[in-house]
């Protein structure tokens, strides 16, 4: 299955991208976490994308893209995957189409404005492997370390409340127009985000057809 998840920053996509990965055996796609990798390097793309980043802006098309191509092209990704903050914008959409990429579903995961803030407050996200996690919804269990690596967990600087408004404007205005997209395609489908982690997990594999 290839799966785009929608939502707005704090919606809980990546966490329901995790979840998926591990019932279907398909890698999680984050662009998200690429480009930060590529941020700590200090590459060339890197830095270019930092100060997109740090205002909570979008980082160009053109390096996104460069990004993904190469991704899904890796052998891991031949039975499908999981695309995680990406396409963010209608031509990204449309760039996906010309590359000849294939979606089966596209799933948006709605949470009101309001509660997206408070969710932001609360994200912890693993320095070494990037697994996100909610000291409230979704705590580690060892406080500042991560489950999965045994990294440290911090919250980002886009996590900030200043920030966090930015990006849901910036959603609002360029990401919000996907769910048009896709519904006229006939594969978008919506669930509700839910408090509980495992409740929205619920949801989300019922809407896909996957058994729990």
């Amino acid at each position: 299955m290839n799966l785009i998840l929608l939502g707005a920053p704090g919606a809980g996509k990546g966490t329901q991208a995790q979840a998926i990965s591990a019932k279907l055996g398909i890698p999680q796609i984050s662009t998200g976490n690429m480009l930060r990798e590529a941020v700590k390097n200090g590459t060339e793309m890197g830095l270019k994308a930092k100060a997109a980043m740090d205002s909570g802006d979008l980082v160009s098309d053109e390096i996104v893209i460069g990004i993904l191509r190469d991704r899904i092209a890796e052998p891991d990704a031949a039975n499908g995957y999981i695309l995680d903050g990406f396409p963010r914008t209608v031509a990204q959409a449309e760039a996906l189409d010309k590359m000849g990429v294939v979606i089966d579903r596209v799933l948006e995961i709605y949470v009101p404005d309001e509660k997206i803030c408070a969710r932001m407050s609360g994200r912890r996200v693993c320095e070494s492997c990037g697994a996100s996690y909610h000291v409230e919804f979704n705590p580690t269990l060892k406080d500042g370390i991560c489950d999965e690596c045994g990294g440290k967990t911090v919250q980002r600087a886009d996590d900030a409340p200043e920030t966090v408004l930015s990006r849901l404007q910036v959603y609002q205005e360029k990401t919000a127009p996907l769910k048009d997209y896709y519904q006229k395609t006939g594969k978008l489908l919506t669930v509700e985000g839910q408090d509980q982690v495992a409740e929205t997990t619920k949801l989300v594999f019922a809407s896909l057809g996957i058994e729990d």
